[in-house]
């Protein structure tokens, strides 16, 4: 029988941890760990690997006027309360971890108060006990001002706030320190920017252990493959020993999929295609499918039928890997 080639690595990934239970002063039924490998994706003979990575539903503080309609009858009339449709995300598609985006404190968008914003997480807070992600509405001048208020209202439930950038991440990192949170480092697809953000923020106090990097990403078809290959070049070079990049990863696959044309096409436009009440899904489970193998650890998305997807892809290959790993030691 042939041997099997096994790659060792002297790096490996910080594990980063998301919300606080009773115990550790917050009020979550669970934390959730992410990162800790010592090889790549999914190479379980390799490595150890600890923990799996998880996804996380999308829920914004105000109803979506971009979504497609077969995105949103996933939801129903839940879209127009955050609260309705984040307990939603947690009792009927058992959402481990919820990502609110706070679109309505956009100028544009309603233009919504830092004190509006930071009484709905609070309430989210209250209504679901996940762990959260809190997301910004991406103007800087406004999330400067929210995001530090959301911060308050969250201290001591160990939140992932995002996204700080390379021109516009102190204040949010002094808000992170101040309350005990996790951030979200994000840099345009560029491994040397990715580095030098995680060394701003370090160099600010906040520990490497409490960064994950948003790489961006593009879709299926539209830079998948440019995205896949930045990751993997931070990966290796994390598990080669480069501690400012052995941040863990997280992809906003939903976001990015959901913008293709192939998602969103009706079939009178494109008969050829098929239904597109199939193919949205099918586009975003296979966007996150490959971010999967390129060592994302948090995927963000919108569809429950694509999230019931990939969460069985993540089990699958789990338990794949470690009858394979019993099957070796007999």
């Amino acid at each position: 029988m042939q041997e099997l080639m096994l790659e060792t690595w002297s790096g490996a990934i910080n594990t980063v941890t998301i919300g606080a239970t009773k115990e550790e002063g917050g009020t979550r039924s669970r934390a959730i760990k992410v990162g800790g490998q010592k090889t790549l994706p999914f190479l379980f003979p390799e490595g150890e690997l600890p923990h799996k990575s998880v996804v996380a539903f999308e829920v914004w503080d105000t109803p979506p006027a971009d979504w497609p309609k077969n995105l949103t009858d996933a939801y129903g009339d839940s879209l127009k309360d955050p609260l309705k449709w984040a307990e939603k995300c947690v009792k009927d598609f058992k959402a481990q971890l919820i990502a609110l985006r706070l679109q309505g404190a956009h100028p544009d968008f309603g233009n919504k108060t830092p004190e509006q914003e930071a009484k709905l997480v609070a309430e989210v807070l209250k209504k679901v006990d996940v762990p959260l992600i809190i997301l910004g509405c991406g103007d800087d001048a406004k999330d400067n001002i929210v995001l530090p208020a959301c911060c308050e209202a969250a201290k001591g439930e160990r939140c992932l706030i995002g996204s700080a950038v390379q021109d516009n991440y102190k204040t949010l990192v002094a808000a992170v320190l101040a309350d005990g949170h996790n951030i979200i480092a994000e840099s345009p697809i560029d491994i040397n920017i990715a580095k030098q953000l995680n060394i701003l923020i370090s160099d600010m106090g906040l520990p490497l252990e409490r960064i994950v990097v948003n790489p961006t990403i593009g879709a299926l078809g539209y830079g998948l493959e440019y995205a896949y290959s930045i990751m993997e070049r931070c990966r290796l070079a994390a598990l080669a020993g480069d501690k400012t990049v052995a941040s863990p990863f997280i992809c906003f696959a939903g976001h990015e999929a959901w913008r293709a044309k192939e998602s969103k096409a009706t079939q009178e436009e494109f008969p050829e295609w098929g239904p597109e009440s199939e193919r949205g899904i099918i586009w975003e489970t296979i966007t996150a499918t490959a971010l999967l193998q390129s060592g994302a650890d948090i995927l963000v998305m919108r569809h429950p039928e694509a999230i019931a997807k990939v969460n069985k892809y993540i089990d699958n290959l789990t338990i794949s890997s470690s009858v394979e790993r019993r099957a070796d030691r007999v």
